[in-house]
C-alpha cells in the first residue's frame, strides 16, 4: 500500500522461499545475478555443469523450457553442455525434445562464441566456418524439437537467432517470427530478438524496429513485461547511432517513462523468475536517455542486481552499470 501512496510502483512481493542469498556486493552495492537468483535454477546449473543428465531432468521439474526463455538461457550460456547433451539427444527417446531444445540453443551460443561479436569484416574464414557448422546443428535440433513439441515457443524464438546468423533471409525469419507469435502473441523474448533483426546492421531499415516495438507495446495489457520492447528498441537505436546522446530528448524520455509505468513499475506487474532482466533493460535505456527520476526508481528496485544483457553493448558493462547505478 505505501508503495502506491508514495509512488513506489508495484508493491514488493512476499519473501521468495527459493531466493538465493545475495552474494557479496561489489563497489557501490552492485552484484551479478547468478542462476536468476533462484536456488532451483542453481541446482539445474550445477547439474548441467556436472554433465549429469538425470539430475538435469530432475532439476527441470519446476520449469517449462517450452516457454521459459530465461531458464533455457542459463543452459545455453554454459560452456561444456555441448560435450554431453548429444548423448542425451541420441539415447533418451522419452525426453528427446527437451534434449534437442537444450542442444540447439547451446549450439547457437557456442557458434557465436566462435564468431565473436566483431563486425563481419573482422571475422576470419575459419571463424565463419565453425560458426556456420555449429548453427547448422542448432537448426536441425531446434526444428526437430519444434516438430516434436508444436506448442513450444522457445524453439522458434531461438531459430530466429540462428536464421539471422546464417543469413537465411527475411521471408524465412518472418515465417519463424509468425510461428513464435502464434504460440504466444505477447512473448517478450521473441519481440526483442526481432527488434535486433530489424536494425540496419542486419539489413533492416532505419525506424523499422521502433515502429514494430510501438505496435507491439500498444497491445500489451497493464503490467505486462512486453513494455521492455520499447526500452530495447531505443537501446538498439543508440547502438546504431554515431551520437552517444541520441536518446536524450524529451519525447524519448516521455516514451520510456510511460512504458516503464505501464509495465515494470505498474502494480499489475508480476515478478516472475528473471524479472531483473526486464529492469536492467529499462535501467540502461532510461540512463542513456537521461531520464534520471524514473531511472532512480528502477535502480532502487534492482537493489544492485546486474545482468550482463543489455549492458554488454558497452566496452566495460559492469563499470557502466555501477556508474549509472551510483548516479541514480
Amino acid at each position: 500500500m505505501f508503495g502506491k501512496l508514495f509512488g513506489g510502483g508495484a508493491e514488493r512481493p512476499t519473501a521468495d522461499p527459493h531466493a538465493l542469498p545475495v552474494p557479496r556486493r561489489q563497489k557501490h552495492g552492485m552484484y551479478k545475478l547468478r542462476a536468476l537468483g533462484d536456488t532451483r535454477v542453481l541446482a539445474l546449473v550445477e547439474a548441467a555443469d556436472a554433465g549429469d543428465w538425470e539430475a538435469v531432468k530432475a532439476a527441470l521439474t519446476p520449469f517449462d523450457l517450452g516457454t521459459d526463455h530465461d531458464v533455457l538461457a542459463e543452459l545455453a550460456e554454459m560452456d561444456g553442455v555441448q560435450d554431453w547433451i548429444g548423448k542425451a539427444v541420441e539415447e533418451d527417446k522419452e525426453h528427446r525434445a527437451t534434449a534437442l531444445l537444450i542442444s540447439g540453443t547451446r549450439y547457437i551460443s557456442w557458434g557465436w562464441e566462435a564468431r565473436t561479436s566483431a563486425r563481419a569484416s573482422h571475422v576470419t574464414q575459419e571463424q565463419w566456418r565453425i560458426f556456420r557448422e555449429r548453427l547448422l546443428v542448432a537448426e536441425d535440433h531446434l526444428l526437430e524439437a519444434a516438430e516434436l513439441r508444436p506448442d513450444w515457443v522457445t524453439p522458434w524464438r531461438r531459430l530466429l537467432t540462428s536464421g539471422r546468423g546464417m543469413s537465411l533471409g527475411r521471408d524465412v525469419n518472418e515465417a519463424r517470427l509468425d510461428a513464435a507469435l502464434r504460440r504466444d502473441p505477447l512473448d517478450l523474448a521473441t519481440h526483442i530478438e526481432w527488434v535486433s533483426q530489424l536494425q540496419p546492421r542486419w539489413s533492416g531499415e532505419p525506424g523499422e524496429s521502433l515502429a514494430f516495438a510501438r505496435e507491439a507495446f500498444a497491445r500489451a495489457p497493464q503490467g505486462h513485461p512486453l513494455g521492455a520492447v520499447i526500452a530495447m528498441a531505443h537501446i538498439e537505436e543508440w547502438v546504431e547511432s554515431d551520437r552517444g546522446d541520441c536518446l536524450e530528448t524529451s519525447e524519448i524520455q516521455a516514451e520510456l517513462r510511460n512504458a516503464a509505468e505501464h509495465s515494470i513499475l505498474s502494480a499489475a506487474y508480476v515478478r516472475r523468475l528473471g524479472w531483473q532482466h526486464d529492469f536492467n533493460i529499462f535501467a540502461m535505456a532510461l540512463a542513456l536517455a537521461g531520464e534520471r527520476h524514473t531511472a532512480k526508481r528502477v535502480f532502487q528496485e534492482l537493489d544492485g542486481a546486474y545482468t550482463s544483457w543489455p549492458w554488454v553493448y558497452f566496452g566495460n558493462p559492469e563499470k557502466e552499470f555501477t556508474r549509472h547505478h551510483r548516479r541514480a
